[in-house]
């Protein structure tokens, strides 16, 4: 089960809504990598090119607002992104990640102790974020053992697993 996760910081700030994540007029791509080809480029154009070195966003408030589309954190996802931190998530973007096993944490002012490019440690079981490049560690819920399976499988997979047990 996947439970702990690390990377460097790609840092983005307060609002960031899905129309920048995956602006509209990609959303006719049905294609996964085709939607993950444009993630962020309302907002950062380099996006793509800085997952390179950088595979864990850590934003402000409200990441995910306005639209509620699934595309969003499917974009991210198979752009490569291996998690995403927030003080705060919209909550429809918050459960879709889940859903399409995105592994997002919500910690409040956790965009105030991470800079960007820091290597960060996150267990997901314990709610323990470590900043490992400024020796920092801070504290959130932990994720359910159930939520945690979502996450890693995705939504459906799991509910497939969950009827093959019965």
């Amino acid at each position: 089960m996947m439970e702990i996760i690390s990377g460097n910081a790609l840092k983005y700030g307060d609002g960031i809504n899905t129309d920048v994540i995956i602006p509209g007029k990609y959303l006719v791509y049905t294609d996964s990598l085709k939607l993950a080809k444009h993630a962020m480029e309302g907002l950062d154009p380099a996006f793509i090119h800085k997952l390179a070195s950088k595979d864990i966003i850590v934003a402000g408030r409200n990441f995910g607002c306005g639209s509620s589309r699934e595309q969003a954190p499917i974009a991210l996802k198979y752009a490569g992104v291996k998690c995403i931190l927030a003080d705060s998530f919209a909550r429809i973007f918050y459960r879709n990640a889940i859903n399409i096993g995105l592994p997002v944490l919500e910690c409040e002012n956790v965009s105030e102790h991470i800079a960007e490019g820091d290597f960060v440690r996150i267990n997901f079981k314990e709610g323990l974020i470590e900043d490992v490049s400024q020796c920092t560690k801070m504290q959130t819920n932990p994720v359910p053992s159930f939520l945690l399976q979502i996450m890693e499988k995705g939504l459906v997979e799991y509910l497939k697993e969950q009827g093959e047990k019965r």
